[in-house]
């Protein structure tokens, strides 16, 4: 559901079926940029709400977050670049970011960039 909103509002290119490291491209003029796409249904404003593993051996440019509402609508998307995911990964002090390469939803909104917000 993540993958085809993302695709779908952003205007993504959808990578090849089982290309490891990312699931959409994004080209820019003559560059492309190869993007993981996550998901994560937001029920409630419970701290600590976690992402899906990012992982940091694959290539990959960046991170594109959706998030969803209860009736897996989106209602925002984030992307946060590589080299600060991974700096946010490898800081020391949380074994869920450290060793299962987790990041919380407001670590990464934190990061990242708000690319599209849902108009009410």
């Amino acid at each position: 559901m993540a993958e085809y909103e993302a695709v779908r509002l952003l205007r993504l290119q959808v990578a090849l079926v089982r290309q490891a490291g990312y699931d959409a491209i994004r080209k820019k003029r003559t560059k492309v940029e190869r993007l993981q796409i996550k998901g994560r249904c937001v029920l409630s404003t419970k701290p600590g709400q976690r992402i899906g593993k990012i992982d940091t051996t694959k290539e990959w440019d960046g991170v594109v977050l959706v998030l969803l509402d209860a009736d897996f609508e989106p209602n925002e998307i984030y992307e946060a670049r590589r080299h600060e995911i991974i700096e946010a990964l490898t800081k020391p002090g949380s074994k869920s970011r450290n060793v299962r390469g987790a990041l919380s939803i407001s670590k990464f909104k934190s990061i990242g960039s708000l690319l599209w917000t849902r108009k009410t």
